[in-house]
């Protein structure tokens, strides 16, 4: 193969991991740097950051790639989805797994590095969700609550590797980012909701029906609640609400571009999500960085 040839088939690569749209990411990260500052008291080792960072990018590719596999078929009729590079034909379903298969193994090999057995462990639920999730759009009335519990898996990975253990603290943050996920990709739905109901796809945006403003409304709510109270249990102090707070005004704005349930400002919001992650996040982090606990 040629280097233009070459070159073409990464960059497909590429679009077919979502590289080129970080913000899975991103909306994958947070929650996991939560995990890591919240478990450690903001003394996270910094070798351990860095392993759950790249392992994020990974898993994040790799459950790309797999949902692009499971709705090859259904993106042809979507007008947004309908140019992928599986879907086009440009890259093949046997490429597709392999590639899969290939970000799957380079996860679980950072895994190993991490010396934590139980860690190792919950690599394998963790992989299952992230394979199965895209699945559960034929089946689950709400499949983005599955895909908070997949997104989100690294919370209680990170409380295992970081304190070899995963109290009830985790779980509770594992659900507020379910919440999360629900708010912010049933914004998403809402884009694509005229084409999933065409095709037969569940979503959350369907389910709520003409609830759907209300509902991401009440899931926000809900995760600043849990937040706020697993921060009031650690004796967090202003900085953290003030994070919360901030993260609250944010998800006001977004109420303002989706209560028209307009495409455009419906995706705008669900891409804003990542202001919301960051602001609880920063708060998390600055308190314990002016408290004196962190980075000692």
């Amino acid at each position: 193969m040629n280097w233009p040839a070459l070159k073409e088939k990464l960059d497909l690569y590429e679009k077919l991991m979502r590289l080129d749209k970080p913000i899975g990411i991103l909306l994958l990260l947070w929650p996991t740097l939560w995990a890591l500052w919240l478990s450690s008291l903001g003394r996270p080792n910094w070798i351990i950051v860095w392993i759950f960072v790249l392992g994020t990018v990974l898993m994040r590719s790799a459950g790309c790639v797999i949902n692009d596999y499971a709705d090859r078929d259904f993106d042809k009729h979507v007008e947004r989805t309908k140019e992928r590079p599986l879907t086009s034909g440009k890259v093949t379903t046997k490429e597709a797994l392999a590639l899969f298969a290939g970000l799957s193994l380079c996860s679980f090999v950072l895994v190993l590095l991490l010396g934590n057995t139980l860690v190792i462990w919950m690599s394998v639920p963790a992989l299952f969700l992230a394979a199965s999730y895209p699945f559960t759009k034929r089946f689950l009335a709400i499949p983005q609550a599955y895909l908070g519990v997949a997104f989100g898996f690294g919370i209680p990975m990170a409380y295992a590797a970081l304190i070899d253990g995963v109290p009830a603290e985790a779980w509770w943050l594992l659900l507020a980012n379910v919440f999360w996920a629900v708010a912010y990709d049933t914004e998403y739905a809402m884009v694509d909701r005229d084409d999933d109901l065409k095709i037969g796809i569940k979503t959350s945006a369907i389910t709520f029906g003409r609830f759907d403003v209300a509902a991401v409304m009440f899931c926000y709510a809900a995760t600043l609640a849990i937040i706020g109270w697993i921060g009031y249990t650690l004796n967090l102090g202003p900085a953290f609400y003030a994070g919360l707070v901030v993260a609250a005004g944010i998800m006001g704005v977004h109420y303002t571009w989706i209560r028209g349930r307009e495409r455009m400002p419906c995706f705008k919001a669900f891409l804003h999500n990542n202001w919301v992650g960051a602001a609880i996040f920063a708060g998390i982090a600055v308190d314990f960085l002016i408290s004196g606990r962190s980075f000692g």
